[in-house]
C-alpha cells in the first residue's frame, strides 16, 4: 500500500509523548508509503512515556526552531499529558501548528495532543474529541466536543485515546491520502 508515496509528515512531540500514540500511527503512516520526521525542541532524542512509566528514545530528525510548515504535507500530534503541555507554551511549536493549518493540511491529533490546537488558536468552531480531562479546556476554546473514537472536521482528525488508535489510524491515512491527493 502505498497510497501516501512522497508523503511528508511532522510528527511534533517533546518529552512524555505516550509511546503508543506516536508509534503505531507513524507505523501505518510508513506502511501506506509515508515518510516520517519526529519534530522536537529536542535537539537529539526524545522520550516517550507509557502512561506513568519513561518509554523509549527516538531519534529527533528536525529540531523544531529549523522546521518548517512548508516543508510537510501533514502534521501528527500525539498526546501524553507531559508532551502537549510543554508544546503549547513554546511559541515555535504554536506558530508551526497554525502555518500547517492556515495551509489546510491535514492534522491529526490523539488523546492530550489537541490541547496544542487549543494555542495555535485552530479549534473554534470545529467539532473535535480528546481525552475527557481536556474536554472543557476545548469547549473554552470554541470546540463542540463529542464523545467519538474519532471525530473528524475538515483537515482536523482528533481521537480520544490509545484504545482508538486503529480506527485512528484508518481515518487518519484516509484524510492524509484525499488532502495529500487534491494537492498533488
Amino acid at each position: 500500500m502505498n497510497t501516501l508515496r512522497g508523503t511528508k509528515v511532522a510528527i511534533l512531540v517533546a518529552d512524555g509523548f505516550e509511546q503508543v500514540e506516536m508509534v503505531e500511527p507513524r507505523d501505518a503512516l510508513e506502511q501506506a508509503g509515508a515518510s516520517t520526521y519526529i519534530v522536537s525542541p529536542n535537539e537529539r532524542v526524545v522520550q516517550g512515556w507509557n502512561h506513568f512509566d519513561k518509554g523509549d528514545h527516538f531519534d529527533v530528525d528536525v529540531v523544531l526552531n529549523q522546521a518548517n510548515a512548508d516543508d510537510f504535507d501533514a502534521l501528527l500530534l500525539p498526546g501524553g499529558v507531559v508532551n502537549p503541555d510543554t508544546l503549547r507554551v513554546i511559541p515555535e511549536a504554536v506558530s508551526f501548528v497554525r502555518r500547517i493549518n492556515e495551509q489546510r493540511k491535514p492534522i491529526a491529533a490523539i488523546c492530550h495532543g489537541p490541547w496544542l490546537l487549543i494555542n495555535a488558536d485552530v479549534v473554534r468552531g470545529c467539532q473535535l474529541t480528546s481525552w475527557s480531562s481536556i474536554k472543557t479546556d476545548l469547549i473554552n476554546a470554541g470546540a463542540k466536543w463529542v464523545d467519538k473514537p474519532t471525530v473528524l472536521d475538515g483537515n482536523i482528525l482528533t481521537s480520544r485515546n490509545p484504545k482508538d488508535i486503529p480506527q485512528f489510524n484508518e481515518v487518519m491515512i484516509q484524510l492524509f491520502t484525499s488532502i495529500v491527493n487534491k494537492a498533488a
